[in-house]
């Protein structure tokens, strides 16, 4: 039997990236999957098809997690189509680095909406959505937290909270057998570090000669990670930040 065998997982972002490896890597161990996306709705259907196209369940839902509205929407479509949820992973998130001199009130509350408030909003969704027997909330957090990089004071910030909030809800949400874990990737190679202009520049070079494993991180080396944390097989882990960046810390 397959470790997700009857489950439902909500994965926020999942378009592409992470989150894009991580709901294929529940659907293979048997989770019917729903792939949220903000805008990039052909990434999210090419999810789904992969997925069902493998003999999985998914199906794409548009919503932005830092609005209650399509919080709310994302949970009610979830019901409709697969019934109580047993997993969330909070993976929508954004970025972008630049000195101090950048910092703007817009940028500040981009950041924050999505990376902070859209993660609290989509576990409160969550936490009204799971099932008598309890869940379990995946927040990806980042090491950059810990390595605390030049030009990523608000990024660094909003991972800071994350850090945080893992550690309170699984304080808050124990009781209602409700798990919360965090992983937090180092240099990942995704569409968005590509855009960014991550990939083959000085900062990868950096991060590849400080990291004991000597690389980047590939979508494939967090998602096993997420399967793991959502399935009993981490049934009395709660609170725990995973580091998942090639021994950097």
């Amino acid at each position: 039997m397959k470790k997700l065998e009857n489950k439902v997982a909500v994965v926020t972002g999942a378009s592409k990236g992470i989150g894009a490896g991580i709901a294929k890597s529940l659907a293979a161990e048997g989770a019917s999957v729903v792939v949220n996306y903000s805008s990039a709705k052909d990434g999210a259907d090419k999810v789904v098809a992969e997925i069902t196209g493998k003999g999985g369940k998914a199906i794409a839902v548009q919503g932005d997690v830092s609005k209650t509205a399509d919080v709310e929407r994302l949970f009610a479509e979830t019901k409709e189509a697969f019934g109580a949820v047993d997993i969330l992973v909070n993976n929508a998130g954004v970025y972008k680095f630049g000195g101090i001199e950048e910092v703007t009130e817009d940028e500040f509350h981009r950041q924050f909406n999505t990376n902070v408030l859209g993660l609290l909003l989509a576990t409160q969704g969550a936490v009204k959505s799971f099932g008598a027997n309890g869940g379990s909330v995946i927040n990806i957090g980042s090491v950059v937290s810990r390595i605390t990089p030049p030009g990523s004071a608000i990024y660094t910030a909003t991972k800071g909270a994350v850090d945080a909030i893992t550690q309170v809800l699984s304080k808050e949400l124990g009781s209602k057998n409700i798990r919360v874990n965090s992983i937090n990737p180092g240099m990942v190679e995704t569409e968005g570090t590509h855009t960014a202009g991550f990939i083959g520049s000085d900062f990868q070079a950096s991060i590849e000669s400080t990291a004991p494993l000597g690389r980047i991180g590939q979508p494939n080396d967090i998602a096993p990670i997420a399967v793991f944390l959502a399935s009993d097989d981490s049934g009395w882990l709660t609170g725990e930040t995973i580091l998942a960046g090639g021994g950097q810390r």
